[in-house]
């Protein structure tokens, strides 16, 4: 099994940076591909940007492209989420994923989740 704690979100103005960061452990194998996720009221849970723990190639969603960046600390089994520029309607909770398969934003190839951090940005 793979367990993820997400922390590091809270509430920024317009403008401002907020770096997330994801705690993983268990099997290595079912967390080859990491993401992040995240869900504002109302919406569907979108993917946000993923990367391969292998490799490191990165996938971005295109709202945050330029603005966000994904990375891991392998030694320490920390995935991290850099947002900088940050958009009232970046407002969400944040989830961390793992799966086994191909990397990706499709919601569907992840088979374990965090329980998410909230990311507020107020104008």
């Amino acid at each position: 099994q793979v367990q993820l704690v997400e922390s590091g979100g809270g509430s920024v103005q317009a403008g401002g940076s907020l770096r997330l960061s994801c705690a993983a452990s268990g099997d290595t194998y079912r967390r080859i591909c990491m993401a992040w996720f995240r869900q504002a009221p109302g919406k569907e849970r979108e993917g946000v940007a993923s990367i391969y723990t292998t490799g490191g190639s990165t996938d971005y969603a295109y709202a945050v492209k330029g603005r966000f960046t994904i990375s891991q600390d392998y030694a320490k089994n920390t995935l991290y989420l850099q947002m900088n520029s940050l958009k009232p309607e970046d407002t969400a909770m944040y989830y961390c994923a793992a799966g086994a398969g191909w990397c990706g934003l499709d919601r569907g190839r992840y088979s374990h989740w965090g329980q998410g951090t909230q990311v507020t940005v107020s104008s």
